[in-house]
């Protein structure tokens, strides 16, 4: 259906795109931008509109209909214990196709200073967080414009796994290519992308180190628990294709033995094992937060916790110290203990 979209409107779509990879956004940034991009152009058949005609009502009613959107499995009476609501796609979803439209008219407007940009003025401002006010440039921190073209999105934590849970994921796995990425989400604290992206020269099993590139192409060095490099090691001797391939995870068998493994192969592999150890959490990003909470309920410092993350802002790595049940114990239990002695 997109294929009836404005020739206008694809080339600018695509050309956008192509914009986004010399920037060096991430694969998955672009990826999704391409999938809002066709959403969006199905609208604009839907609703017959031309790129040009386009303008701040159309695209408000664009978020309207995303917002109110029946989807596969809605129903209007029916409301998701999960989502808390019962029709429409989810806020964050309708709050990136809302900045990837905006971001593509933008594109425009650089492009070609004459044409007009239906999105409203950034003028709603947000406060900035701490740790863009320290640093010795704090003083130059500025609150960030936030678009009006977005729905309100609800504060969720992340979600981790318990030991238990995380014992019989671990235990599904069979071969030692996908023991070792579980171990390093798990014990390393790695995202998805940053296991696929581990070259065999990147890790130091004798000195039990990691070179991780991270989001924004950032590098850090990760610890490298034992067992885990042990994983590592035995899936190298024994598993590993011979291959020229510079990556670490490869592909074991089928026509593309050897090869890299891809997004879409580890997402299935996790599909199959969390299926088959019975664990609907098991997610790749679960193992990372499990990691996270664990390293605060241990006492780790939040600059450290940060930095094994990978995390920009340490507000982000806050989060786990909320979330790690020893550290909220110990923290009211002094609590406590002062109103007591107060209290005498």
């Amino acid at each position: 259906m997109l294929g009836e979209a404005p020739a206008s409107y694809l080339g600018l779509a695509n050309d956008y795109l192509a914009y986004l990879e010399d920037r060096h956004y991430s694969p998955a940034t672009v990826r999704a931008y391409a999938f809002d991009f066709l959403h969006f152009g199905r609208w604009l058949v839907y609703e017959g509109l031309e790129l040009d005609g386009v303008d701040t009502d159309a695209l408000l009613r664009y978020l309207a209909a995303s917002r109110t959107a029946r989807l596969d499995g809605q129903h209007d009476n029916v409301v998701s214990i999960r989502t808390g609501r019962a029709v429409g796609f989810a806020p964050r979803t309708i709050n990136r196709r809302m900045a990837a439209v905006s971001g593509l008219f933008g594109f425009r407007c650089m492009r070609d200073p004459a044409a007009r940009n239906p999105v409203p003025r950034q003028a709603g401002a947000r406060r900035t967080t701490r740790a863009e006010r320290a640093g010795l440039l704090g003083h130059l921190a500025r609150p960030k414009p936030r678009s009006r073209l977005r729905v309100r999105e609800p504060r969720r934590l992340p979600r981790s796994l318990d030991q238990s849970e995380a014992r019989a994921l671990l235990a599904s796995f069979r071969s030692e290519r996908d023991r070792a990425i579980a171990g390093l989400m798990l014990f390393s604290g790695l995202r998805s992308i940053e296991v696929l992206g581990l070259r065999v020269r990147d890790v130091d099993i004798g000195r039990g180190w990691l070179h991780v590139v991270g989001k924004g192409d950032k590098e850090r060095s990760v610890p490298l628990d034992p067992d885990v490099g042990g994983l590592v090691q035995s899936y190298l001797l024994a598993e590993r294709p011979e291959t020229a391939c510079p990556a670490l995870f490869v592909v074991a068998k089928g026509p593309h033995r050897g090869k890299p493994l891809t997004p879409a192969g580890l997402r299935r592999v996790f599909r199959y094992h969390r299926e088959r150890a019975g664990v609907p959490a098991g997610h790749p990003h679960a193992l990372r937060h499990s990691f996270g909470t664990a390293m605060a309920e241990a006492g780790v410092d939040l600059p450290v916790l940060q930095e094994l993350m990978g995390h920009e802002h340490v507000d982000s790595s806050a989060v786990y110290i909320h979330l790690a049940p020893a550290y909220l114990r110990a923290a009211y239990d002094a609590a406590r203990a002062r109103q007591r002695a107060g209290q005498k």
